[in-house]
């Protein structure tokens, strides 16, 4: 296969993964969505594209992966004890930093 095919199939593929979202609502009928799951598939699809597109590149940020892995944990942590998003995001930079600067 060649690059350019490669990349025409590629953006094919992001332009039908990004279509649909938006065209679902169209395909819904009218009115109030009654069905608790799909409303809350609806509502979460958001945040799972974001979630895939950004986890992903967490562990390849810095040098070393041993950095990455406790930058996340601390961010998973501080998110579960529900801290605001600055705080989350700073802290997790802070200990990347420190076991960068250790490693």
């Amino acid at each position: 296969m060649s690059d350019l095919t490669y990349l025409l199939l590629a953006i094919a593929a992001i332009s039908i993964a990004a279509f649909i979202p938006r065209v679902i609502p169209f395909l819904l009928p009218k009115g109030r969505i009654k069905s608790r799951f799909l409303n809350s598939f609806l509502n979460y699809i958001p945040y799972s594209v974001l979630g895939a597109m950004i986890f992903p590149a967490i562990f390849f940020a810095t040098s070393s992966l041993l950095a990455s892995i406790a930058g996340t944990v601390v961010a998973i942590l501080l998110a579960f004890w529900e801290k605001r998003l600055i705080i989350v995001a700073l802290g997790s930079i802070l200990i990347t930093a420190i076991v960068l600067a250790i490693v």
